[in-house]
């Protein structure tokens, strides 16, 4: 038989994981990097979120910074590992490298825009 104590434990124990603090990782340019971040960081496993993706038309009235939309994760356990891929994405190595086409293709693309071969190893 289950005590009344027990089940108020079990109670409070899911009230405290619900109010649990849901880290936040960073602040983003604007509402698409920030969803691009957030989509990354679940292809990964890792449950994030955008907050504050509809204050960009308040912005004047409140400050600018305050406004910029953030990318936040739902497991504090998640933390280390969304912070690194989080860094990955936002330190895309850019290349410089010349097609078999003869088009010079410049930043992070792996594929000629011209002719659509890829970069070579």
């Amino acid at each position: 038989m289950i005590s009344l104590m027990q089940i108020n434990f079990n109670l409070n124990l899911k009230a405290a994981y619900a109010w649990a603090p849901m880290p936040k990782l960073t602040q983003a340019p604007n509402v698409a990097i920030a969803t691009l971040w957030a989509d990354a960081l679940k292809v990964e496993g890792i449950d994030a979120s955008v907050q504050r993706q509809y204050l960009s038309g308040v912005a004047g009235e409140l400050p600018p910074d305050q406004c910029l939309p953030e990318v936040w994760i739902q497991d504090a356990a998640q933390e280390p590992r969304a912070r690194e891929l989080l860094y990955h994405l936002q330190h895309v190595p850019q290349r410089r490298w010349q097609c078999v086409c003869g088009e010079l293709v410049e930043g992070g693309f792996e594929q000629c825009w011209a002719c659509g071969a890829w970069m070579p190893n």
